[in-house]
């Protein structure tokens, strides 16, 4: 493979047009879910944009109606073994990290629902632009596991400690606005242009210089990891795990699915 051609990706398409990268979530039939190969091939996108030296800035989105539903509930509720839910977890953690570490500033366009480790790939981003209708939630609890991949301090250095709590232990939806005025996205917009915001903001950094651009973002991440460190995420798969073992939290999650069904 050189380093101008895209690796061959089934549940992602990727695009480069000079300065600007795209990495579009591409299973809109499953409203985007999060399954073991999205992840790995989320983590496989952010390794080959770091070998484009030209790549300043990519913008993350997902195709159809959603960012993305979080989690595939196929791959992560039954599982079949202890190593499975690890897994799981750690492709979740390693997907997240790999976002996180990018060299190239990245641009989260979301537009309808951003759900669970959906809006893990979102607080992932260095950016985040929303459509007015965007709609987000933390449904882990209520499933009976708690919120993986790193998510809790990503969150609360985004939004800060009470308003981590609140959204995650109740498992409320919130709209785009509230997710403004906390400081989880930087800018709303109407849904109808979400990707020509996110255009113009990749264009505006994409005529800065890359040193400048990479610099300033590794110096905000290096201070956002000593306010809320992401560190100790290696230990949520272990926590999953007991989760998914726990007969009350299996209850929930029981409970929770048959909801859904009866919707």
């Amino acid at each position: 493979m050189t380093p101008t051609s895209a690796p061959p990706l089934d549940t992602l398409r990727l695009a480069v047009d000079g300065a600007i990268g795209r990495i579009t979530l591409a299973r809109p039939e499953r409203l985007n879910a999060l399954g073991r190969q999205t992840l790995t091939e989320l983590v496989t996108a952010a390794g080959w944009f770091d070998t484009l030296d030209a790549v300043k800035v990519v913008v993350v989105s997902g195709e159809g109606r959603a960012f993305s539903a979080g989690f595939d509930l196929a791959d992560f509720t039954s599982p079949p073994a202890a190593d499975r839910v690890d897994d799981g977890a750690e492709l979740g953690r390693l997907m997240a990290e790999a976002v996180t570490a990018m060299r190239a500033i990245t641009v989260a366009a979301v537009a309808g629902h951003c759900v669970g480790g959906g809006l893990v790939l979102a607080a992932s981003c260095d950016l985040r632009i929303a459509g007015r209708g965007a709609r987000f939630s933390i449904p882990e609890v209520e499933l009976g596991i708690p919120l993986a991949w790193g998510g809790i301090p990503r969150l609360v250095r985004e939004i800060g400690p009470a308003a981590t709590k609140d959204l995650v232990l109740t498992c409320r939806p919130f709209g785009a606005e509230e997710a403004l005025a906390l400081g989880f996205v930087t800018r709303v917009v109407e849904d109808d242009a979400v990707a020509s915001a996110a255009d113009e903001v990749a264009a505006l950094l994409a005529t800065r210089s890359a040193f400048t651009l990479r610099a300033t973002k590794r110096h905000v991440n290096a201070v956002a990891e000593e306010s809320g460190s992401t560190a100790q995420s290696f230990r949520d798969a272990d926590i999953l795990a007991a989760a998914l073992r726990d007969p009350e939290s299996r209850a929930a999650g029981a409970a929770y699915l048959a909801r859904r069904a009866a919707r």
